[in-house]
């Protein structure tokens, strides 16, 4: 099983990208507006840069789905985020724009030929599992600590929920993924690897927005996991529900590594292969 491989590499990849980060050229400077796109996992790891980085005072940071960037908005800098640099929606998308303005992250830096004058070169964090891991999470942490932030400590902390992986979870029925800021983007992503990888109905919200009808769903032998600073009050609402609470003092980059192997030990649970997900390919490719 490839994606359980992917997943262990993880800490090894962060710190690979925190040295990385010092040399990569065409990442957005402080004070350029700028656009992050992506598809699907890239697209969620999108909105947790831009989020983070907007929080830091580096600049308007928008996020969007390739397919749904606005034409005409102007932006300093377009930075697109594919693992296999084959995405129809994203090939497109920088066709239509100039390369001096776009950066693109990729594992396969020869599938973007010239549209970008830009191209950081992650392929030592490619993969062969259909379901995103290493990629996604060592493109946030190169752009996080583009941006300042020290990865290592989550890279300890992601090594310490590999040596403590628990399957205790396997038997849930529902999980609610939620966080607020950079970890919306985070929790999204969980949600997405959970019905990628083992078809559990898995849903994801900004903390905030918990309250406002999806905690209806809330109830025994459903999970309410929750990444970072969470409002206050929403632990004690989900515990009335009955509903199970994961919450870790841990940073979320490393809680998503959690998520992965749950996620890969409901797979197995149930027999299914987390390296080919039914209806899945590596890349969308439209003609």
């Amino acid at each position: 099983m490839f994606v359980r491989d992917e997943i262990a590499s993880q800490p090894e990849c962060w710190r690979k990208v925190a040295t990385l980060a010092q040399d990569v050229a065409g990442l957005p400077v402080e004070g350029e507006r700028v656009a992050v796109v992506g598809c699907g996992t890239s697209w969620f790891i999108a909105q947790s840069y831009a989020a983070l980085r907007e929080a830091r005072g580096q600049g308007i940071t928008d996020a969007f789905a390739a397919s749904e960037m606005p034409e005409g908005r102007a932006y300093d800098r377009v930075v697109a985020i594919t693992r296999s640099g084959t995405t129809t929606e994203v090939l497109h998308l920088l066709d239509s724009l100039d390369p001096a303005r776009s950066t693109v992250l990729t594992g396969v830096p020869e599938a973007i030929g010239d549209r970008a004058r830009e191209v950081i070169d992650l392929r030592f964090a490619d993969e062969r599992s259909v379901v995103q891991t290493r990629f996604a999470t060592s493109a946030l942490a190169l752009l996080r600590t583009h941006l300042g932030v020290d990865v290592l400590p989550a890279a300890d902390q992601a090594q310490r929920v590999l040596d403590t992986e628990s399957r205790e979870l396997v038997d849930a029925e529902q999980f609610t993924f939620v966080g607020t800021g950079q970890n919306v983007g985070i929790a999204n992503e969980a949600a997405l690897k959970m019905r990628e990888a083992s078809r559990s109905w898995a849903e994801s919200y900004p903390a905030h927005e918990y309250r406002h009808g999806p905690i209806s769903i809330a109830a025994p032998g459903r999970v309410v996991w929750m990444f970072g600073e969470i409002p206050d009050g929403l632990i004690e609402d989900v515990r009335a529900t009955g509903a199970r609470i994961v919450h870790e003092d841990i940073d979320p980059l490393a809680g998503l590594v959690r998520a992965q192997l749950l996620a890969v030990a409901i797979a197995e649970h149930h027999g299914l292969d987390p390296d080919q997900p039914r209806h899945l390919s590596r890349s969308v490719v439209l003609e």
